[in-house]
């Protein structure tokens, strides 16, 4: 499983046993705890990775007892998840309040690359190598959890993907799946590179470079060759003109 394509077997995967919910925050006091112990913890996730992060840490940060934590989360994993399904919903969010529906589908797709990189980029590595890593390994005890998040994560990029082939703006032989597995997967070797080697990254020129290099394998032939037509087009007019 990858952090930010599907894993290939989620279709067979075995949701795990899942323990009641903590009762939710009865008041002002309580969700402004709640939101307090995710802060934090999204602060020592990304320090420290999932093995080594300890809920005895995140309650010391906070000046409270590790019981405090647990009246709230039922431990360290079910904390983690929360921690990584709020910030997806972010960057979802983002991606959704900000996609230019009106533009074309070459635009919106650079948009999506560049909220993504940006997004994933915007606090550090640190909370994308875990996703990157402790994400990607179906015996990992956050593997399975994944899996219905990613679902959502990855939806807006597939409306898209569906809403160009539609429009015929996109090939139409080849399954959406594969298309969106083209588009994330180059993202992802990205920011792992990021990661193993901190080297920074120009994220607005990176989201143009990888839509030039992935759009001719996307786009439907006979689009590519409407555009020739028009470009020739164009320049038989400005050259009469000229």
């Amino acid at each position: 499983m990858t952090a930010l394509s599907p894993t290939a077997s989620s279709a067979t995967a075995r949701p795990s046993a899942r323990p009641p919910a903590r009762r939710a925050p009865a008041s002002a006091k309580a969700e402004q705890r709640v939101r307090d112990i995710l802060r934090v913890g999204r602060e020592v996730f990304a320090e420290r990775g999932f093995e080594q992060a300890t809920t005895i840490e995140i309650a010391q940060r906070l000046g409270i007892s590790e019981a405090t934590v647990f009246t709230y989360f039922h431990g360290k994993r079910e904390l983690c998840m929360r921690v990584i399904q709020d910030w997806y919903a972010e960057i979802i969010g983002a991606i959704e309040t900000g996609l230019p529906r009106s533009a074309s589908v070459r635009e919106q797709l650079e948009f999506m690359v560049h909220t993504h990189l940006r997004l994933f980029l915007q606090q550090g590595t640190g909370l994308c190598a875990l996703v990157l890593s402790e994400g990607r390994s179906q015996g990992h005890a956050l593997g399975e959890a994944f899996i219905e998040l990613q679902r959502r994560y990855t939806a807006p990029l597939m409306a898209l993907l569906a809403q160009g082939q539609a429009s015929a703006e996109l090939r139409q032989d080849v399954p959406l799946r594969l298309m969106r597995n083209l588009v994330l997967g180059p993202m992802e070797q990205m920011l792992w590179e990021v990661v193993l080697t901190g080297r920074q990254i120009d994220i607005e020129q990176s989201a143009k470079d990888l839509v030039a290099l992935l759009w001719p394998a996307l786009q439907a032939p006979e689009q590519e060759l409407q555009a020739l037509r028009r470009l020739r087009s164009d320049l038989e007019a400005t050259l009469k003109r000229g």
